[in-house]
């Protein structure tokens, strides 16, 4: 059984002239251990899924599906007081702009150690001593020092370093990291990426890793997930899909790589896949 499972997810939004839809139709699935990369382009609602999975969508947005069940779990009848028990503790997430989801006003080691009092009923000497050692182990340097640090006098990777810790402080079976590597340089992402998949393996969690980057689609996942405008497009284990990909939108995908390139231009979207013939692959794919 799946540790994670959403079957026909439908996610749409009110507005003023009326509603749109972000999520047409989505199934995802993740198993204990596994690494389940979702990649696409901008607004195909990679993020929005996950956002419905861990309850964090405005009011404005309407969620349906046919199943959205965690550990056997329905997190569609559970009640609030029951999903508080598993989101931020058996399920965490890890979002994009690190400084910006920390909150400028209090230390580093202020909010990791309100992290962990209220997720794991730790008292404050605890907190802080458990604090410390969590990044310690996500490499901060000066770690003590870190603490009593506030995020606009950390680096963009240190902040997200400290996002890290706290997504894994109160040791979570699922973690969604949602595209944790945009607002880094290139140097730092590699770190980033390579400090995400060590504790992914030492501690055996389920990782889902939103993206839009297929270099790190192919250096990281066990299996992929492609969206396009809502849709889902197709899903195979990595190798297989970079070998033979099935949809015009992949093919797209993978031809837009660097190392791909034939002529004086990288191929767009436009150049393998209509918007009329996404949406009919996606209902062949579904």
């Amino acid at each position: 059984m799946a540790l994670l499972t959403i079957k026909n997810l439908t996610v749409r939004f009110a507005t003023s002239t009326g509603s749109f839809t972000a999520v047409d139709g989505i199934d995802v699935s993740v198993d204990k251990g596994e690494v389940l990369a979702i990649v696409g382009r901008s607004g195909s609602g990679k993020s929005v899924s996950m956002l419905a999975v861990m309850g964090l969508l405005p009011d404005t947005a309407t969620i349906t599906a046919d199943e959205m069940s965690y550990d056997g779990q329905n997190l569609l009848t559970m009640s609030a007081k029951d999903r508080r028990k598993l989101i931020g503790r058996e399920i965490t997430m890890i979002f994009q702009e690190p400084i910006a989801s920390l909150n400028p006003s209090f230390t580093a080691g202020y909010q990791i150690e309100e992290v962990l009092r209220f997720n794991a009923g730790l008292d404050r000497k605890s907190a802080r001593a458990k604090a410390l050692d969590l990044f310690k182990k996500v490499g901060l340097p000066d770690p003590e020092q870190k603490l009593k640090a506030y995020p606009h006098q950390m680096s963009g990777g240190q902040c997200q370093r400290v996002m890290i810790a706290m997504a894994i402080a109160t040791d979570p079976r699922l973690i969604i990291a949602d595209e944790p590597t945009t607002a880094l340089d290139v140097t730092i992402q590699k770190q980033i990426l390579d400090l995400l998949m060590e504790l992914q393996e030492r501690l055996d969690m389920a990782l889902i890793l939103i993206t839009h980057d297929m270099g790190v689609v192919a250096e990281t996942a066990d299996r992929v997930q492609v969206q396009y405008k809502g849709r889902k497009m197709e899903e195979a284990k990595v190798l297989d899909l970079f070998e033979n990909p099935k949809s015009n939108y992949t093919r797209a995908l993978l031809s837009a790589l660097p190392e791909n390139a034939t002529g004086d231009r990288l191929p767009t979207v436009a150049d393998f896949i209509s918007p009329d013939e996404a949406a009919q692959q996606a209902k062949v794919q579904q």
